[in-house]
């Protein structure tokens, strides 16, 4: 079995959640602290190994390539003032992976984005990392992706990332229903896309990581058009589970959603109490905040 070496990133949407602000920048490069979430995402993708990415972008997106792009004229400043930690992390981010790029001229739909990616993937299993949301591997465990890696070259099948919501929850994202487990590792039965808290299998949803063989690419081209008239990755994902075993495993970390703005501010701040060089100013301003919220208001204050 070939390892896997190639990752698609779809990142073509438009972020209407974060407008303004994303009616001139790409909601990928929304900054977590001082680095861009879709930096994040290449970065899981290539400590799991994969050293080949496709990221899928639109009309509008080209700031995502001018990230990943060398800056020689900014190279030379940074250089000529002695600032080399930062010309060495502008290197680091230059070097990561090798970074391609294809176009969805309309926006169809997620799987329509993964569809765009198959002549870059060609007959080889891959993986699909959604460029809106970051996932933090647990202390001690390998990046999200690789956990799936490991996963797939077990069972030589697709395996999607699972985490586990409050039932409340379970209406927002695509829902499994288990068919058998091993550890965190489940067979699945059934996949269904966004149910009702009353007709959910499970509260075990899918969290923005997969790892495909070639043949999803198939049902995507036939998969009819679904919610919001797009071609949707669930519809060929429960297409392809008719053919073949498909798994989740339950990820050892956390997801970050960067596409919802609580999910950014949570972040935001989790994030920023992770940096030595301001935690503790950081964490005292933070409880000055709650201070301040707790503190009940003087409707009356005394007269002087």
């Amino acid at each position: 079995m070939k390892a896997i070496r190639k990752a698609v990133i779809p990142a073509a949407g438009f972020g209407t959640r974060f407008l303004p602000f994303t009616r001139a920048v790409p909601k990928e490069l929304i900054p977590l602290v001082d680095k861009p979430v879709i930096q994040y995402v290449v970065e899981e993708a290539a400590a799991a190994g994969i050293d080949e990415i496709v990221i899928v972008i639109s009309s509008g997106k080209n700031a995502i390539q001018e990230h990943f792009n060398p800056v020689p004229a900014l190279e030379e400043r940074l250089k000529a003032n002695g600032k080399n930690e930062l010309l060495d992390e502008l290197h680091r981010i230059d070097t990561i992976a090798k970074i391609h790029y294809v176009y969805q001229p309309r926006l169809d739909g997620l799987g329509d984005a993964v569809l765009r990616a198959r002549a870059f993937v060609g007959g080889e299993s891959f993986a699909v990392l959604l460029g809106d949301t970051v996932l933090d591997a647990a202390p001690g465990r390998p990046p999200v992706i690789g956990q799936l890696l490991a996963a797939y070259e077990k069972h030589e099948a697709p395996v999607v990332a699972l985490e586990q919501v409050p039932m409340e929850r379970v209406s927002r994202y695509g829902v499994i229903d288990p068919a058998g487990r091993d550890g965190r590792l489940y067979q699945l039965r059934a996949l269904v896309e966004k149910p009702a808290v009353e007709e959910a299998p499970s509260n075990l949803v899918i969290a923005s990581r997969y790892v495909f063989t070639p043949d999803i690419f198939e049902e995507l081209e036939k998969t009819p058009r679904g919610k919001g008239n797009e071609i949707q990755l669930t519809d060929a994902m429960r297409q392809l589970l008719r053919r073949r075993p498909m798994y989740g495993y339950e990820i050892e970390g956390r997801r970050y959603d960067l596409g919802s703005k609580l999910g950014f501010l949570s972040a935001t701040v989790e994030f920023g109490l992770r940096r030595p060089e301001f935690r503790a100013q950081f964490a005292a301003y933070l409880r000055s905040v709650v201070r301040q919220l707790e503190e009940p208001e003087c409707a009356n204050p005394p007269e002087k």
